[in-house]
């Protein structure tokens, strides 16, 4: 096999992408990719959109407005994506990779926690909500959401981390189906305001944790 090793995805800068026409991307990437396909990681932003997980209910998404409700093939619920929030998704091959689904999300999850302790942020994933998390009790708020979606052993989409973004369009859903779900992001706990500037530190982090040698070969189940 020619593949290429499993620390190294070729990395894709793409800016500000629309995401019907970015996913529809991911899905013809995921179904012409073959056993030596180079995997990949996708960094961009989306302009104002709320998209609906495979699994999301409508009871969840509150008062749109005029931000368009995009129904997307990840899992989930319904979240937000707008300008200042970095996106990456993980066009990964994981039988090369020898490691499943939730190691996967445990994977990106543990390179966000590291990303945000570098700016001095203590954070921490909930294996029964996935994404990550700052404070606790009434002060917990989610600072990254995760979305993936697996064919034929491949993933797509993934994760977006809150930048330095307008977060009120947060408050027309229940983020990923939880009411009340307070967010925030990176800029308001003290850190960086440039999406580019996060993307480029969470990018050693994510080779160090997706590299690293698997702890038990998790097979792939249901998107989180």
């Amino acid at each position: 096999m020619t593949g290429e090793p499993a620390f190294a995805p070729h990395i894709r800068h793409l800016g500000l992408q629309p995401y019907a026409e970015t996913m529809e991307r991911m899905r013809a990437f995921t179904d012409a990719r073959d056993a030596d396909t180079p995997d990949e990681i996708w960094l961009l932003q989306h302009p104002p959109v709320y998209t609906q997980g495979q699994a999301g209910k409508a009871e969840h998404v509150l008062a749109p407005g005029a931000i368009a409700v995009v129904q997307s093939d990840r899992g989930g619920q319904v979240t937000y994506h707008g300008p200042g929030q970095l996106v990456v998704y993980f066009l990964l091959n994981l039988h090369r990779r020898g490691y499943g689904i939730r190691s996967l999300v445990e994977r990106i999850e543990n390179a966000t926690i590291d990303l945000l302790r570098g700016y001095g942020i203590e954070a921490a994933s909930d294996r029964d909500a996935p994404g990550v998390y700052v404070g606790s009790g009434a002060t917990r708020a989610k600072i990254a959401s995760l979305g993936l979606r697996v064919r034929r052993g491949c993933t797509y989409h993934g994760l977006s981390i809150n930048v330095d973004m307008d977060l009120e369009p947060f408050s027309r859903i229940n983020p990923c189906g939880y009411a009340g779900l307070r967010m925030t992001q990176i800029a308001d706990l003290g850190g960086p305001r440039d999406v580019d500037q996060v993307a480029t530190a969470l990018l050693p982090h994510l080779r160090a944790q997706l590299g690293a040698a698997a702890t038990s070969a998790a097979a792939a189940g249901a998107d989180p």
